[in-house]
């Protein structure tokens, strides 16, 4: 699941206590996901905090990586010099945990290809210690 995409580097995530084992956990070929350990839900971004039951005892959880492209935009103009012209950034939606939403680039597919609700697996790009979390097709999905 651990890969190096041919997606250029990118800006890197501030690390702090509560967002470190989300942006490192690729290190592993581990998704981890923020759970509560009193109602088991799944909290994303990061807090420390459960919106469901205000519980602060918390754990990251290892998660499948899998889900579905909930939305997405097609980026037609280069931002900045190293980034390319075309690129898909979508919002995916978890497999375990619909409610968890992850803003992501989707990558390995023609961005003309793709779709709505489309099932999609996780694979991460490594760059200085952090492992960012990319989505590609999941061809595998049933």
């Amino acid at each position: 699941m651990t890969e190096t995409s041919e997606f250029p580097l990118r800006p890197l995530p501030a690390l702090t206590k509560d967002t470190e084992a989300f942006w490192t956990g690729g290190k592993d070929g581990q998704l981890l996901i923020e759970q509560c350990d009193r109602c088991a839900y799944y909290i994303h971004p990061p807090t420390g905090f459960c919106p469901q039951c205000e519980s602060r005892d918390t754990h990251f959880q290892p998660v499948s990586g899998k889900g579905r492209l909930l939305s997405f935009s097609i980026n037609h103009r280069k931002w900045m010099p190293e980034l390319p012209e075309r690129y898909v950034l979508g919002i995916v939606t978890l497999a375990e945990q619909e409610e968890v939403r992850l803003v992501c680039n989707v990558v390995n597919c023609d961005p003309d290809a793709v779709e709505f609700d489309m099932p999609v697996k996780v694979l991460f790009e490594e760059q200085d210690g952090c492992w960012v979390p990319l989505f590609e097709p999941d061809g595998d999905a049933t």
